[in-house]
């Protein structure tokens, strides 16, 4: 949308104890601290979704400055994630928790899932010795869980409750504030396929599964793991060098520091982010993309002041409000939540959160169309639904109107638009999810 003026651990539960010749291999230390941190990632993920307000995906948790091993803890939490249906059933059966372990409840599923499924434990803790204990319990308490589904085998019992995964291409975005493309190009194609993207320039694609989270473009900060969908937004908006940049719901950052490299350092971006911990995690994006010209905000995008003198300058506002996330379920590993099990879609309250999340997204819509100097507002979601869409954008455009503003199209060569429920959705993109 533009105004028609000049231009649009520390690590959880026990220590580790030693092992008979009194030290610890590498292979089990690595396995110890990579437990624990999944418990950490695992508990943040389950009470977000419990709450729905996640603190962040499965995959920006686990990638995190904070994880260390990030490979081991991504799949060990993945694992029992997918396997967490049965895994509380098996503990459930067995009836061996007691009230300490109930609060550690995350490290206990990690286990679990390692004793039913995955590596065999070394007692190097507490929460190993104990559980190791009960082995016996717990493997018979997933026998008779076998009976009851009618299957023989456990391979047969974890076909009944995985979710098969979508393969998709693997997308980077370089960083240009230090590399530039042709150069990342060079380096990722000396392990992998490289191609750029034909519509964000500074967008690469890899061939499906290319594991690249500890390849060093990636830990130094040339090049992030970032959608196409993602990459868009930045780009939609299209700041130019020297702008003064408004982006409004900001963390994890991805976006942020796009609309950084998009205006080469230069110039200055607010970044407003209203949840304490999100902050944590937008200063380290901030701090690893070596963008000089970003000011943290921590506070809500909704009380600043659009009369304040310090906001005068302001040109361009990226609005990337809470939504349902139903639109990357796919990327962001939501079909492994307990929230999006069998049954999920017929919740009789999602209708109501729905109508909660496009209330404050048309809120927010009309609060960043009322700065004074803005021309170029770009609203996003990762969001499905007609109501955190089209309904938001017909809603305010009145408003929007009476600014000066006008439905602009970004990147006309795109063919998947908006649903046409009232005149001007063929300037709204919509991108799939398997991009």
């Amino acid at each position: 949308m533009a105004r028609t003026k000049t231009a649009a651990t520390a690590p959880s539960g026990a220590s580790a104890k030693t092992s008979r010749n009194g030290r610890l291999s590498n292979a089990e230390r690595s396995a110890y601290f990579a437990r624990r941190e999944a418990a950490k990632v695992l508990r943040l993920v389950l009470r977000g979704d419990a709450r729905r307000r996640a603190v962040g995906s499965i995959k920006s948790l686990v990638y995190s400055p904070s994880v260390k091993n990030k490979k081991a803890t991504f799949a060990l939490v993945c694992q029992t994630l997918k396997h967490l249906s049965i895994i509380k059933q098996v503990l459930d059966s067995a009836s061996i928790l007691n009230s300490k372990w109930k609060r550690q409840e995350e490290l206990v599923y990690i286990l679990t899932y390692d004793i039913l499924f995955g590596q065999e434990i070394s007692l190097v803790g507490d929460a190993e010795k104990f559980l190791m204990l009960h082995k016996g319990a717990i493997q018979s308490a997933l026998a008779r869980l076998l009976v009851r589904n009618k299957v023989k085998s456990i391979e047969d019992l974890m076909a009944l409750y995985q979710t098969p995964d979508v393969p998709k291409p693997r997308y980077v975005r370089v960083n240009t504030l230090k590399m530039d493309v042709d150069s990342a190009v060079l380096e990722l194609g000396k392990q992998f396929v490289v191609q750029k993207d034909d519509l964000v320039p500074d967008l690469l694609i890899l061939p499906p599964g290319c594991d690249l989270h500890d390849h060093p473009l990636i830990v130094n900060g040339c090049v992030f793991l970032q959608g196409k969908a993602s990459s868009m937004v930045a780009a939609a908006l299209a700041p130019k060098p020297g702008w003064k940049v408004l982006d409004a719901c900001s963390a994890p950052g991805n976006k942020t520091v796009h609309l950084a490299a998009l205006m080469k350092g230069k110039g200055k971006i607010v970044a407003c982010e209203l949840n304490k911990e999100r902050v944590r995690r937008l200063k380290d994006t901030i701090k690893l993309s070596g963008a000089a010209n970003i000011e943290v905000l921590h506070g809500d995008f909704l009380n600043l002041d659009p009369k304040d003198p310090a906001y005068s300058e302001v040109r361009a506002i990226l609005l990337d409000p809470s939504c349902s996330g139903s639109g990357t379920a796919a990327e962001r590993l939501d079909h492994l939540l307990p929230s999006h099990a069998s049954g999920h879609t017929a919740d009789p309250t999602e209708m109501e959160r729905l109508n909660k999340l496009s209330a404050f997204q048309k809120k927010a819509l009309r609060h960043a169309l009322s700065f004074p100097g803005v021309e170029r507002v770009v609203y996003s979601t990762c969001s499905i639904h007609q109501v955190e869409n089209e309904d938001v954008i017909k809603s305010v455009l009145p408003i929007a109107m009476s600014f000066g503003f006008q439905l602009a199209t970004s990147f006309p060569q795109w063919n998947c638009r908006g649903l046409p429920v009232f005149e001007g959705c063929k300037c709204f993109m919509e991108i799939s999810s398997n991009l």
